[in-house]
C-alpha cells in the first residue's frame, strides 16, 4: 500500500495520458470518415502516430538527461496537446498526419519519463509489485480510453478539446508531487542488430505483433464502420480486443515458460489465423459475434510480442537486457509504422475482409519462418522468465531486466 501511495502521482498521470492518447486514434477514424477522408488517408494517420512514437522513443532519453523528468514530461505533454487542439483548426488529412506525429511523440516521451522515474525508485524487493501495478493501471486506462469514444462526437472541436484537456491534466500529478525527482538515467544504446543477432525469430515475431496490434487499433474502427457499428459499439469492439489480450497473458506466459517458445509462437499464429477466419465468418452474426471475435483475436495475438521478447532474452546476457529490449521496441515501431497505412489501403481496394486477410498472411509467414528456425536455429541455452512486456518506451527493459534473470519454475 505504501508503494502504491508513493507512485500514485505517476500512475494517475498514466491513466490520464491513456485516456487522451488512447482516444485520439479511434476518434480520428470516425472524424476522418465524416469529413470525407479516404481509407488510405485515415490509415496514414495511424502510421504517422507510430512515426512520432518512434521519434519519441529515440529522442526522449536524451531530453530527459538534459532537462530532467518533470520538464521533459511537460514538453512532451505540450506537444501532444498542441496536436490535439489543432485538429479542427485545419481540416486536411496530411495536416492531421503531422498532428498525429506530435501525439505519438507525446506518448513515447511521457512513458519514457514515467518508466525512468519508476526504475529509479523501485528496489529488487518492490520491482515485481511495481510492474504488476503499472501494467494494471496502464491496461485500465487503455480500456477506459476505448469507452470514451462512445461519448465523443466525431469531427467536433469540443471532442478534441476534451482529449487535449485530459492530456494537459496528466501534467498535474507528476509536476505537483512532493516525491523527489530522481537523478537522470543514462540512456541505452540503440542497437537494432543486437535483437537480430540474438534471435531472428524474435524480430520476426515482434514485427508480426506490431502488424496485428497497430492495424487493429488504428484501422479496426474502419472495419467496425463497414460492419455497421455505431461509435459506442466500436468502443466495445476495441475494448473486447484489449480484454482478450489481457486474459491471455497469464496462461500463455505459463505455457511459454514450460514449453519451447518457438512452438508457442507457431501455435499462437495458427490460432491467430483461425481467429481471423472466425472474425470474417461471424461478421453477419451481429454485435455479439463481432465482439467475441475481437476478444478472440486479442487473445491469440496480444501475447506474441511478449513470447518473442522472452525468446530473444533466452540468448542474452544480463548486461544486454536493456539494450535488447530497446532493440525489440525498435523493430516493433518499424512494423507499426507500415501496418495501418497498408491495412487501410487494402480495405479501400478490396473491402473490410482484406484487413484480416493481411493479418492472417502475416501470421502465416511467421509460422513458416518459425518452422525454418526450428530446423536451423540454435536450441535455447536456458529459459528466462516470461514477462508481460509493455510496448511503451525504449527504457522499459530497465524495469524488466532483473526480473528475467530469476529462474523459471516448471
Amino acid at each position: 500500500m505504501r508503494m502504491l501511495i508513493s507512485f500514485a502521482a505517476l500512475f494517475f498521470s498514466v491513466v490520464l495520458l491513456q485516456l487522451s492518447s488512447g482516444g485520439v486514434g479511434p476518434l480520428d477514424v470516425l472524424s476522418g470518415t465524416e469529413l470525407g477522408f479516404t481509407r488510405q488517408q485515415i490509415g496514414l494517420l495511424g502510421s504517422s502516430h507510430f512515426i512520432g512514437f518512434f521519434i519519441g522513443c529515440w529522442f526522449a532519453p536524451r531530453l530527459l538527461g538534459n532537462v530532467g523528468h518533470s520538464r521533459a514530461f511537460a514538453a512532451f505533454t505540450a506537444a501532444g496537446s498542441i496536436g490535439l487542439i489543432a485538429h479542427m483548426m485545419v481540416i486536411n488529412p496530411y495536416a492531421w498526419a503531422i498532428m498525429r506525429i506530435a501525439s505519438g511523440l507525446c506518448v513515447a516521451g511521457c512513458y519514457t519519463v514515467v518508466e525512468a522515474w519508476l526504475q529509479a525508485k523501485v528496489t529488487n524487493e518492490t520491482r515485481g509489485r511495481a510492474m504488476g501495478t503499472y501494467r494494471m493501471v496502464d491496461m485500465s486506462g487503455s480500456l477506459a480510453a476505448q469507452g470514451i469514444i462512445g461519448i465523443l462526437a466525431p469531427a467536433d472541436y469540443i471532442s478534441y478539446n476534451i482529449l487535449a484537456i485530459l492530456c494537459c491534466a496528466a501534467l498535474l500529478p507528476i509536476t505537483l508531487t512532493k516525491s523527489t525527482q530522481p537523478e537522470t538515467p543514462s540512456s541505452p544504446r540503440l542497437r537494432p542488430k543486437l535483437a537480430y543477432g540474438r534471435s531472428p525469430l524474435a524480430v520476426a515475431g515482434v514485427v508480426v505483433a506490431a502488424l496485428s496490434s497497430a492495424s487493429f487499433r488504428m484501422v479496426g474502427p474502419i472495419y467496425g464502420q463497414e460492419m455497421g457499428l455505431t461509435a459506442g459499439q466500436i468502443a466495445w469492439f476495441l475494448a473486447a480486443f484489449v480484454v482478450g489480450g489481457a486474459l491471455a497473458q497469464f496462461p500463455v506466459g505459463w505455457i511459454a515458460d514450460k514449453y519451447d517458445r518457438r512452438k508457442v509462437l507457431i501455435w499462437l499464429s495458427i490460432a491467430a489465423i483461425a481467429s481471423c477466419g472466425v472474425t470474417v465468418t461471424t461478421a453477419s452474426w451481429g454485435l455479439t459475434g463481432i465482439l467475441l471475435s475481437a476478444a478472440l483475436f486479442g487473445l491469440t495475438t496480444f501475447p506474441i510480442f511478449s513470447v518473442a521478447a522472452a525468446h530473444a532474452h533466452d540468448f542474452a546476457s544480463s548486461d544486454e537486457r536493456v539494450e535488447l529490449s530497446a532493440a525489440l521496441m525498435f523493430w516493433f515501431a518499424l512494423g507499426a509504422i507500415a501496418a495501418p497505412y497498408g491495412a487501410a489501403l487494402l480495405i479501400e481496394k478490396f473491402g473490410p475482409e482484406a484487413l484480416f486477410a493481411m493479418l492472417a498472411a502475416g501470421h502465416g509467414l511467421l509460422i513458416l519462418f518459425s518452422v525454418s528456425r526450428m530446423r536451423t536455429g540454435r536450441v535455447k541455452p536456458r529459459s528466462t522468465r516470461y514477462i508481460n512486456a509493455l510496448r511503451t518506451s525504449f527504457v522499459i527493459g530497465r524495469l524488466t531486466g532483473r526480473s528475467r534473470d530469476k529462474p523459471t519454475r516448471d
